[in-house]
């Protein structure tokens, strides 16, 4: 556990004090936000306000992770006449993990450039992104599911990825074939990655929603860690037969840390957006979280408020091509409630979007917890 406390105290401490040079050194070079000018009327005056902060946490999330290692190192692993399984090189989970979030902010980094650089809200097409994220997925879900590596020098091998849908562990008797989960991966982390992107339409709203979705794995992969099966097979069905829940615990704690130090220069009112690069990153990463711990059918609750964002989208556009209507003032549903007679203060609206994250959170990592206890009892 002081390996996932130190990765989350560093991202958190760098990206407090790198986030506002970033948005010094992106004003300089007058890489601001292009504002919708169809969007509501008060984003107008956030017109400039330097955004590919996703860039300053990428960076800080991938140097706590290493931090992390570094100090997994250091451990003893006997303490106290207790042996501790645990990773002290870079693992493929963590390869994979780390590879997804930064391939993936790289798509969303030339979104962001094409947009200051055309100095419009238009970066590169749907299509475009979609295929960038799609390469992405495609490239590590290979690895996911086809690669194996050893643990802690046993011959025991395994993947990060299995063959089988999930909720708390997989569920055996639901088999997709290894080409049926990269499959399901690259839906996965397109998904996860525009809903995160749809839900950034105002300040701190999808970094704290994020935010506590990392720390829901955090406490998701170091229980796992707890009662990990240790890549042998299964002698109850209390342990978790994951390749490297510690690594899981690891990764998420880096980047809540980031979330938590990126939240403070986020907050209304902004002083940087995090962007595409930001937001397709986080949207990968809790994607690949979900599959690496084996919760997948377990992210959908954790991660409702992008669903019901991405929702709101999708019937907008449908309604409105077949019957010519709207059912939203505006898409995603984040900005209805800035418009119309009764609107909600920007602050508003983002409150209460964490309280409907939190719960959802909350409820996902019940879930968690009533099948382990269901099964212990």
């Amino acid at each position: 556990m002081r390996a996932v406390i130190v990765a989350a105290f560093v991202a958190f401490a760098l990206t407090m004090a790198l986030t506002p040079l970033a948005a010094k050194l992106f004003r300089r070079l007058k890489a601001g936000q292009p504002i919708r000018s169809d969007g509501p009327q008060t984003h107008l005056a956030k017109a400039g306000t330097p955004t590919m902060g996703g860039v300053v946490f990428i960076f800080t999330t991938v140097l706590a992770y290493v931090a992390g290692h570094l100090v997994l190192m250091a451990l003893p692993e006997n303490i106290d006449g207790v042996t501790f399984n645990r990773p002290t090189g870079f693992t493929a989970t963590g390869i994979v993990l780390i590879g997804l979030f930064v391939t993936c902010g790289f798509v969303g980094f030339i979104d962001d450039w094409l947009k200051i650089r055309r100095k419009h809200s238009g970066g590169i097409s749907g299509r475009a992104k979609v295929f960038g994220l799609t390469i992405a997925a495609t490239i590590f879900g290979i690895l996911a599911v086809y690669y194996t590596g050893s643990i802690d020098s046993r011959e025991i091998s395994e993947t990060v990825a299995t063959p089988y849908l999930s909720f708390t562990r997989d569920i055996g008797e639901i088999p997709l074939t290894k080409i049926g989960m990269v499959i399901l991966i690259v839906l996965l982390v397109n998904a996860t990655a525009n809903g995160v992107n749809l839900t950034d339409g105002l300040d701190g709203l999808a970094t704290g929603a994020s935010m506590m979705a990392f720390v829901a794995f955090v406490i998701i992969g170091f229980w796992e860690y707890r009662h990990w099966c240790g890549g042998a097979q299964p002698a109850d069905n209390l342990c978790y037969d994951v390749r490297d829940p510690l690594e899981i615990a690891l990764i998420a704690g880096a980047a809540a840390g980031a979330m938590f130090g990126f939240l403070w220069w986020n907050t209304s009112p902004a002083q940087i957006f995090m962007g595409d690069s930001g937001s397709l990153s986080l949207g990968a990463l809790i994607a690949g979280l979900a599959f690496a711990s084996k919760t997948i059918l377990l992210l959908p609750i954790l991660g409702a408020l992008f669903v019901i964002t991405t929702a709101s989208v999708m019937i907008q556009v449908t309604s409105f091509k077949l019957t010519g209507r709207r059912v939203f003032r505006m898409s995603p549903i984040q900005h209805h409630f800035e418009l119309g007679e009764n609107r909600w203060s920007e602050v508003t609206i983002v409150v209460r979007f964490w309280i409907i994250a939190g719960i959802c959170t909350a409820l996902a990592l019940g879930f968690f917890f009533a099948d382990f206890l269901r099964i212990a009892g």
